[in-house]
């Protein structure tokens, strides 16, 4: 048993980034000012309509799809860290859950809104829903999209709930409106035997609902690409491949918000370089996988080398696309690989460092899957202004781009403030089984 003062300590450590300070109030104020910039851009683009962007008739997505899929691949982290290593008793992610889910609820969320920035006529997306059709994979998408966002609220509020009750009554420094929020969403927690009970279950039972929910909502995002028959995209292996390259991205910013959460929150006593090593680990199994689903996307069709996957493979390798290719192959993807094989890489530094790299590969490698492939279509493109065969991303576009990025990192940021990042009550127990 932990006697009390060590309680109190941990109490005290893990509630500390629970207060409003100019540093908070700085980045905020960036972060709003810099979404604002971005809502002028897309309005700018409703009012004028996508012209005012570089997608044409031949590339008709370009990086607005390209960061819709990354969005939903980054949420994915979610169920990877708190269904599959909670489920199989991995105890050291314990104290990563909670950020994990602030990831994968931020990013869920945010990505319907980012196939909205793709639509020049917006208020027709109700139209999804009152004239859908079970055929369309769009309707699939949405469907999974909506559930993975609900599933993965839950699963960050349940495990809360103890935390909310030492929030209102340990947080004496805060507004009564803070306090009483706090109180509501505690739903009169007593710490009971039963009480206890009840959360466990139904973390547990939602642990295993958000594995084949998460498995679909990215299964389904890449059969909006592989249900058609262009070269790049017709491809039976999709699925997993996207799968795999969604727990990639989801690794990589967890390692980032381990960082940043670790050193100015003042918790490595909590985030320690353990989990780190274990973090470095889980990240080289999943980027060999997804290594070998790369592999398998190119070796196949180059080897049969019909002519639509020739030129399409030609212009990756060798063409006008190869040096952003192979940027995202090496320094995304083979060397964090190779890196992270030694320990000493599996420190907090390069950690950061390697897993900067590889989220920017991960939304890189995105826009590869897309651009490329709509640069390519099966009629010649002929008699056409030079803008309409090269995909150009306007400064407008890429502002509106950014705008959902920016909107992800205000949500992790208010939820980082609003609750503590490492659960309080779960890491008492945790101590006190150990003792």
């Amino acid at each position: 048993m932990l006697d009390q003062s060590k309680k109190d300590k941990i109490t005290s450590d893990l509630l500390g980034s629970i207060r409003l300070n100019y540093s908070f109030m700085i980045w905020m104020a960036f972060l709003v000012t810099s979404f604002s910039i971005c809502i002028y851009a897309y309005i700018t683009q409703l009012q004028n309509g996508l012209a005012v962007t570089g997608l044409g008739d031949y590339v008709s997505w370009g990086i607005y799809i390209a960061n819709f899929v990354f969005f939903v691949a980054t949420s994915l982290i979610g169920m990877l860290i708190s269904a599959v290593l909670g489920l199989s008793g991995a105890k050291w992610a314990a104290p990563l859950a909670r950020i994990a889910e602030i990831i994968a609820l931020a990013f869920a969320a945010v990505a319907g809104l980012v196939i909205v920035s793709d639509m020049g006529r917006p208020e027709r997306l109700i139209y999804v829903f009152i004239h859908a059709r079970i055929q369309s994979p769009i309707l699939w998408d949405v469907t999974v999209v909506t559930m993975y966002v609900l599933i993965s609220a839950l699963l960050l509020y349940l495990p809360l709930i103890p935390d909310l009750k030492i929030c209102h009554d340990k947080l004496v420094k805060i507004p009564n409106y803070l306090r009483n929020f706090y109180k509501i969403l505690s739903l009169n927690w007593n710490g009971s035997l039963e009480q206890e009970k009840i959360i466990l279950q139904s973390t547990r039972i939602l642990a295993i609902l958000i594995v084949p929910v998460a498995l679909a909502i990215h299964t389904v995002t890449s059969w909006l690409f592989a249900s058609t028959t262009r070269v790049g995209w017709d491809s039976t292996i999709f699925g997993p491949y996207f799968v795999t390259g969604a727990f990639v991205s989801g690794c990589a910013a967890v390692i980032i918000a381990m960082f940043f959460y670790r050193n100015n929150y003042k918790l490595k006593d909590y985030i320690t370089e353990k989990h780190f090593d274990k973090m470095g680990k889980l990240l080289v199994l999943v980027s060999l996988v997804y290594l070998y689903f790369n592999l398998n996307e190119f070796m196949v069709p180059g080897y049969k080398m019909k002519k639509g996957d020739a030129v399409h493979i030609h212009d990756l390798f060798a063409g006008s696309h190869a040096l952003l290719f192979w940027s995202v192959q090496i320094f995304g993807l083979v060397i964090p690989i190779l890196l992270l094989l030694f320990k000493k890489m599996r420190k907090p530094l390069p950690m950061l460092v390697i897993a900067l790299f590889v989220l920017f590969g991960a939304w890189f490698k995105r826009y590869i899957i897309v651009v490329p492939t709509m640069e390519h279509p099966f009629l010649p493109i002929q008699n056409v202004p030079l803008n309409f065969r090269i995909y150009t991303p306007t400064l407008t576009e890429s502002l509106i781009t950014l705008a959902p990025i920016i909107l992800v990192l205000i949500i992790i940021t208010i939820l980082s403030k609003l609750f503590p990042i490492i659960p309080v009550q779960e890491t008492i127990d945790h101590l006190e089984e150990s003792n």
